[in-house]
């Protein structure tokens, strides 16, 4: 596991070196573009993304919008931290993660609540429960929340990681691991996780939906410095987003099965586990956080970490509070 600690905390640093300055600066008091991502696991980005709200409130300013997909947190922290995106969607332990390795970024908004983790295993395989992974290859997308997922109920249950051959696999690959037996189990993300529950023999044998860390919408500290008023104005269209997602779900389903290339079916299972009804960060998300740092000290975040004093400066919920109440 320390192995796997520096290599992801090297990483980070990397990223952090090779930043550049953001294409998105402008000297008129505005930027001259918003990148944001989207993300099968974020379905109110896809949302956002298939009305064309943002780009219709920015029009009249000449701001262009760009979207850049992320497959999973790891990716969607990784264009956070080499100014690829200023918004990114991922998964509060990671963003935690990569907060306490040194990503400057803000969380400014919930995009979830979700029940989109669970560890999943073929039905013939013998595995009933966490202590039957022991000796067992186990597919995870490092800095992810189902890898964190993964550590969590590992410690939970009294096993070390080092007892589990943990292979590194972004999430749609160790779907297909795992269908193919070349894994024992598989910490699944949705819609991937879905869709092998739903069209083959795949069991979710633990599920702890507290160990599932909420959806946070983050930005580049430098832009939400330069550009407050974009910042409320992003949050806007996601709201919108997320309340046409609330009314619509059937429909909110038919376009993510689009996006994803998913039956619709299991669009519906995705859209079923996720809570859309709290999208002010509030000290619940702060607990959150702070309950799963503390199982990552000494893992994947140094152990003299002060998780705490690390929440607090992740997440800002002045954005959405202005924003959310004074509609």
């Amino acid at each position: 596991m320390k192995k796997l600690k520096y290599l992801i905390i090297s990483m980070v640093g990397l990223v952090l070196l090779i930043s550049g300055c953001s294409t998105s600066a402008s000297t008129d008091g505005k930027p001259k573009k918003i990148k944001l991502d989207y993300a099968y696991y974020s379905p109110t980005s896809l949302v956002l993304k298939e009305f064309g709200w943002l780009e219709e409130e920015l029009k009249e300013d000449g701001i262009e919008v760009e979207w850049v997909l992320s497959q999973g947190s790891n990716k969607s922290l990784e264009f956070l931290n080499s100014n690829s995106v200023d918004f990114g969607s991922a998964a509060g332990a990671a963003t935690l993660m990569s907060k306490a390795n040194g990503a400057p970024i803000k969380t400014v908004y919930i995009f979830s609540k979700p029940e989109w983790t669970a560890l999943v295993t073929n039905q013939n395989s013998g595995i009933e429960s966490i202590q039957d992974l022991e000796g067992k290859r186990v597919a995870a997308t490092l800095g992810t929340d189902p890898y964190i997922f993964l550590l969590r109920a590992l410690d939970e249950s009294g096993i070390s990681a080092d007892d589990v051959e943990i292979v590194n696999l972004q999430h749609g690959d160790g779907a297909s691991a795992l269908s193919s037996g070349s894994v024992d189990a598989w910490a699944g993300l949705d819609p991937h996780m879905a869709r092998l529950e739903l069209e083959s023999d795949a069991e979710l044998f633990y599920r702890n939906p507290d160990f599932n860390t909420y959806g946070f919408l983050s930005v580049r500290e430098e832009f939400a410095e330069q550009y407050p008023d974009y910042v409320d104005r992003v949050i806007e269209v996601y709201e919108k987003a997320r309340e046409w997602t609330i009314d619509n779900p059937e429909k909110a389903a038919e376009i993510l099965a689009e996006e994803a290339s998913i039956e619709l079916e299991v669009a519906k299972t995705q859209i079923e586990r996720n809570d859309f009804s709290n999208a002010i960060p509030s000290e619940l998300h702060h607990e959150a956080l702070i309950e799963a740092g503390n199982v990552l000290l000494g893992e994947v975040i140094d152990e003299t970490t002060d998780i705490k004093e690390v929440t607090s400066e992740l997440i800002d919920s002045s954005f959405a509070e202005e924003t959310i109440k004074s509609e």
